[in-house]
């Protein structure tokens, strides 16, 4: 769990340093503003309870006094406002980060050994809990760090007898903030240990719905999600007891400090040794002092969830990845050779998956993707075919060996400009909620209507779209209309061909189809593989009558390699 002043989140407080540097200024507008305040209305009532001034007499202290009570009004909006802008702008920062090493850093979903809900959780509501932090208990710092420094001083100036009260009274203060914080912290830290336990198990459970229904074990994981969600419940109510035990803590403190300065005053004036409106300066100005104090222990509060969450994110960013990227290499990024008109070649290439370590999936294979052809890779399931293609594709990189393109070795190309060479279509492609263009236009969003239908038409996609009740402009993906497994598959050529992609790896595309789907995906590889090299993980025998080689692979070797021309791809 992160400290409340963590290096790390200052640190990371960098994208809003503008906002917070306006907001300390804003701070201290506000204390000087506060001091005004305080004066003007105990000059006002003096001249006005002893002296007898009428309001002819008055008006332009009040006058002055309605100004400063406007513009602390304005500096207390522009100092939250500016707050949250920063905070805003540190989330974005965070959560871009934080997705873009989940999805591009070793090209998992997640990090061995991670479950999706917790990391959910983390980049969902733990980065949204920052904003109290960042927006609420950092700004409140700033105030408590000069109002009461401000007032300290004043106070001094005009009744020090009052003044030493207040000194003496907020330390037992910050005491008892800093006594109920730890303990506030441990809780904290459980509920949000309870709430990513409660994220990954229902999100378990979401997905294997089906399973669990065709099991008849429905019932036990709702007990399950009932057990855990009370458990969250009650660390709720804990964490929101200390909180209630905080703030009266803090608000008896200072009732308790402010009645010691009213009794103090109040001796003053009656020996004659202090002026009416120096004591009634600081009898106002007493909870002014306070108030800052009590507000950082109720902000503290309400950003303890994100400190909580901030050192599982930071475990997130900070976890080392296997993936190399020839940004990092102190010499310039060479150029990126093209695929399809160099060969691909796995050079004696060895890899083990982090959380396998105790069995290779590939053992020293040593493979050619020819430019300009389909290779088939044929074998059970296990033998390693798809790991040759998160390899291909730099999804991942050798734990021995090498994969060079052109003779390049991939481990010092740039990992993004060597990705948009290349285009994948999985086993079970996914289609998000939106209509059919966009779909297949999601790795080119710019792409014209022409070349959309294009794309659609050599994937053989053109015919059933222009039925759809709205063609392109259909919806589909979830609350959208249902396509058919092969109508799914058809799309995701088009989107992997709108891109002109030069390295296409098709990761069994008929495995989950019927005989008359898996017939027309076939037909269509000679025409996808004009101009390209087509890496085609095969298990169905019609799709190895198109490809130029045949490579046959058992237990992450390569048994058997056909370098006839089985087919006849143009």
């Amino acid at each position: 769990m992160a400290r409340p002043l963590d290096p790390r989140l200052l640190r990371e407080s960098r994208a809003a340093r503008r906002h917070l540097i306006l907001a300390t200024a804003l701070g201290m507008l506000g204390a000087l503003a506060i001091l005004a305040q305080a004066s003007l209305l105990a000059y006002v009532i003096d001249r006005a309870a002893l002296h007898r001034a009428t309001l002819s007499e008055l008006r332009g202290e009040l006058l002055a006094l309605g100004a400063v009570l406007l513009l602390r009004a304005a500096v207390d909006g522009g100092f939250e406002l500016s707050a949250r802008l920063g905070a805003r702008g540190v989330m974005s920062d965070l959560r871009g980060r934080l997705a873009a090493r989940l999805l591009r850093a070793d090209g998992r979903a997640r990090p061995a050994g991670e479950r999706a809900g917790e990391i959910a959780a983390a980049a969902v509501q733990g980065i949204d809990a920052l904003e109290g932090y960042f927006a609420g208990y950092l700004p409140q710092l700033v105030l408590a760090a000069t109002v009461p420094l401000a007032v300290l001083v004043y106070a001094g100036i005009e009744d020090p007898p009052a003044a030493a009260v207040l000194a003496l009274t907020v330390p037992i203060l910050i005491a008892f903030m800093v006594l109920v914080g730890k303990s506030a912290r441990a809780q904290t830290e459980r509920r949000w240990r309870a709430l990513s336990l409660l994220s990954a198990h229902f999100l378990d459970v979401v997905r294997g719905l089906a399973t669990l229904r065709a099991h008849r074990r429905e019932g036990a994981q709702a007990r399950t999600l009932a057990a855990v969600g009370e458990r969250y419940r009650a660390e709720t109510m804990g964490t929101l007891r200390i909180a209630f035990v905080s703030a009266l803590v803090l608000e008896l403190c200072a009732t308790l400090g402010t009645a010691m300065v009213a009794a103090t005053i109040g001796v003053q004036l009656a020996a004659g040794s202090l002026g009416l409106t120096a004591g009634l300066a600081v009898l106002l100005l007493a909870p002014e002092l306070y108030g800052p104090l009590r507000l950082v222990g109720a902000q503290f509060h309400a950003a303890a969830e994100g400190t909580a969450a901030a050192g599982r994110i930071f475990e997130l960013l900070d976890a080392p990845s296997a993936l190399a990227d020839g940004r990092s290499a102190p010499a310039v990024s060479p150029a990126v050779p093209d695929p399809a008109r160099e060969p691909v070649r796995f050079e004696h290439v060895t890899y083990e998956y982090p959380e396998r370590a105790e069995r290779a999936a590939l053992h020293d294979v040593e493979l050619e993707l020819a430019p300009g052809e389909i290779t088939a890779l044929v074998g059970p399931s296990g033998a390693g075919k798809s790991t040759i293609a998160r390899l291909a594709m730099r999804l991942a990189d050798p734990s021995a060996g090498r994969v060079t393109c052109g003779g390049m070795d991939l481990r010092a190309l740039d990992v993004e400009r060597w990705r948009e060479q290349v285009a994948w279509v999985p086993q079970r492609p996914t289609l998000f909620a939106g209509t059919v263009a966009e779909n297949i236009a999601l790795g080119v969003p710019s792409a014209g209507e022409k070349t959309l239908f294009e794309a659609a038409r050599r994937a053989d996609a053109l015919e059933f779209i222009e039925r759809l009740p709205q063609g392109m402009g259909t919806r589909v993906g979830e609350g959208g209309r249902r396509l058919s497994a092969g109508e799914r598959q058809r799309i995701a050529l088009a989107r992997a061909l709108v891109r002109g992609a030069r390295l296409l790896v098709l990761d069994e595309p008929t495995a989950h189809l019927d005989e008359t789907s898996a017939a027309r995906i076939a037909a269509l590889l000679p025409q996808i593989a004009q101009g390209r090299t087509v890496l085609l993980i095969v298990h169905h025998p019609a799709l190895c009558e198109h490809a130029h080689r045949v490579v046959r692979m058992r237990a992450g070797r390569v048994c058997a390699l056909d370098d006839e021309r089985v087919g006849a791809p143009a």
